[in-house]
């Protein structure tokens, strides 16, 4: 699949040019010649011989950019100046900071911010431990917990090389749910360690949120950390992906006219994505599923299962299909891959059934190109930005986490995240759904509100018979400008 112009990957380059002459528009033909787009063009400073000028361009790779930048150079009278990156630009001295809710102005809010007056609270809490919620940053705090070894796509880059994905998944948090969340990159991956160092961080977090972790020992972690800890424990790779697949299947379903238990299933992935999407679909009513991995089809008679595989071969495939993931695919109703790229063509999709759905989630490159895709299949997702219907995790995270928080709930089950997935769904109004409008766009001005009142409601019903958490504080939920977002008639 051909790789398009983005602004993740635009650059801003410093040219001087003279003054008179038909500079300017060299320049912009050089780099639509080349490929680009220009997205911005400003003279920054201006003389009676030559011009300063800043040219923005959205490139498709790093490559690229560096084409651009010397077909540039090749215009007479241009001269190059510097050449800046704009995302590295934004991620200098990193994306997030700390402040202090109260001004620190004299003595009297020394004393009581700090000591001596603090050492009041902190023996209130050691009374009464539960007190930390009410009086401290616990009650609105996540942490953001990865050791580097599976990162985006990737792969295992280690702990400072996931920083920055670490550190915007916590800005995510704030601006989609008010929520303060900590980037914890730990310099191990050894399962034993991970699990002790979350457990003794665990007193200065309401939930743990854990990111980019290898399969098959996220499982474990997790496992483990939900059985150790009185708080929620959520792997976003696996759960956030599976609410938001849920949700958008739900909808295509809506589009196409089919129930959920009707449809047959075929799964590309069988890693710590595939694997929590094919547990969520199955609890949602999936009667139907068979999954795929590298080796072919998932079933009991393969020599290779481990744990997580060999779960899979017992509760999916009642044919007791074999064979090839195309062999497979052949007459089924939806198709979902966490997969690799251009695993499928076009006419593995012609041969689905009519009406088919296809979620071709493997990024940048999906399983099938979904331009082709759309050529047989009624409904297509992908994990891109620049085709309709993108499966996001971040319609998911921070809504649940604002839901589990404000429930001050001690754990996620699969109650909760198909409360999730159904909210999520919603969201979208008969009036708007259709093929290329499954699933909201992640600024959405509902959706964190919606996804995070439907799993607070759950949660709350999961602890009937616990005494009723606080109310959650006035103004936490709904931090969205919702003025930003008019309503649109089409």
């Amino acid at each position: 699949m051909a790789t398009v112009p983005s602004v993740s990957n635009s650059i801003t380059v410093r040219l001087e040019v003279p003054a008179t002459g038909n500079a300017v528009s060299s320049i912009t033909t050089a780099v639509e010649s080349s490929g680009g787009s220009v997205t911005g063009l400003d003279v920054t400073a201006s003389g009676l011989e030559a011009l300063r000028i800043d040219v923005t361009v959205a490139a498709a790779s790093v490559a690229h950019g560096q084409e651009i930048v010397e077909k540039l150079r090749t215009i007479e009278g241009v001269s190059i100046g510097k050449v800046s990156d704009r995302t590295f630009l934004m991620h200098l001295g990193g994306k997030i900071e700390m402040s202090s809710k109260l001004p620190i102005r004299n003595r009297d809010d020394l004393s009581m911010i700090y000591t001596p007056g603090v050492a009041r609270v902190c023996m209130a809490i050691a009374e009464n431990p539960e007190d930390a919620r009410r009086l401290t940053i616990k009650r609105n705090s996540v942490a953001v917990v990865t050791d580097g070894s599976a990162v985006l796509g990737l792969g295992n880059i280690g702990p400072q090389a996931a920083l920055p994905v670490m550190e915007g998944k916590a800005a995510l948090f704030k601006r989609f749910a008010g929520i303060d969340a900590w980037p914890i990159c730990l310099d191990t991956q050894d399962a034993d360690q991970i699990v002790e160092i979350v457990r003794a961080i665990a007193p200065g977090f309401a939930g743990i949120n854990l990111e980019d972790i290898s399969a098959p020992r996220c499982f474990e972690i997790e496992a483990r950390l939900r059985e150790a800890l009185d708080i929620p424990v959520f792997h976003d790779d696996q759960h956030g992906t599976a609410i938001v697949v849920l949700a958008a299947l739900t909808n295509a379903l809506r589009v196409v006219g089919k129930e959920i238990g009707d449809i047959r299933v075929v799964m590309s992935g069988a890693g710590a994505a595939g694997t929590a999407i094919l547990k969520l679909l199955l609890a949602a009513g999936v009667e139907h599923a068979t999954v795929a991995d590298v080796r072919g089809v998932v079933h009991s008679g393969r020599d290779d299962l481990n744990d997580s595989l060999r779960w899979i071969a017992e509760h999916t495939n009642r044919s007791g299909r074999t064979g090839s993931l195309k062999e497979a695919v052949a007459g089924a109703d939806v198709f979902i891959g966490v997969s690799a790229p251009n695993v499928l063509d076009g006419d593995d999709i012609a041969a689905m059934a009519d009406n088919a759905i296809v979620f071709a989630l493997a990024n940048p490159d999906p399983e099938v190109d979904p331009a082709v895709a759309r050529q047989s299949a009624a409904v297509v997702a992908t994990g891109r930005s620049d085709f309709p219907n993108q499966i996001n995790n971040v319609l998911v995270f921070p809504g649940v986490f604002r839901g589990l928080l404000d429930a001050q709930s001690k754990t996620v089950n699969t109650d909760m995240m198909i409360a999730a997935a159904r909210a999520l769904a919603t969201t979208v109004l008969d009036d708007q759904l259709n093929a290329n409008y499954i699933i909201p766009s992640v600024f959405h001005p509902d959706v964190a509100k919606t996804v995070a009142a439907a799993v607070r409601e759950a949660a709350l019903a999961a602890r009937e018979g616990e005494p009723a958490p606080e109310k959650p504080t006035p103004g936490i939920v709904g931090t969205l400008d919702t003025a930003s977002f008019p309503a649109i008639k089409i």
